[in-house]
């Protein structure tokens, strides 16, 4: 019979695979979006669990709405222990969004409610409105 020495950390043969920078790159920071066209605006459905409304900033510079949010350590419990593994994410983050130029902060609407960030972005014409082609009668 041969023997086969333990691993250090057999019970975790997953968390070696998963350890791999693929499946690393921090997803939890990512702000998940959904946004969706209606014929006079844009609502925008971004995901932010565990973040309280106080630490949610929105703003609109240059034609860009970035939403910025914030979730710090500060708020949780001290316990005493070693974290084996740790995947909530705590920190600040930020995600834009080009709305464009004509769009002033006054009017989007937001909310937040149940982890869930809901913007209304009114649609603006960007183009100025052209004059109408008017043709020039050729004598002769």
């Amino acid at each position: 019979m041969m023997m086969i020495p333990r691993r250090k950390n057999e019970f975790d043969l997953l968390g070696e695979m998963f350890s791999d920078p693929f499946f690393t790159e921090h997803e939890s920071k990512i702000m998940k979006t959904d946004i969706k066209e209606k014929e006079d605006k844009y609502l925008i459905d971004v995901e932010l669990p565990g973040y309280q409304k106080e630490n949610i900033k929105i703003d609109v510079e240059d034609g860009y709405l970035t939403v910025h949010a914030e979730i710090n350590s500060d708020n949780e419990e001290k316990e005493e222990g070693r974290f084996i593994r740790k995947e909530r994410y705590v920190g600040s983050c930020s995600r834009s969004f080009y709305v464009g130029t004509e769009v002033q902060s006054e009017d989007i609407k937001a909310s937040f409610k149940d982890g869930m960030l809901k913007i209304e972005v009114p649609k603006k014409d960007e183009k100025k409105k052209l004059p109408e082609k008017k043709y020039i009668q050729i004598e002769g």
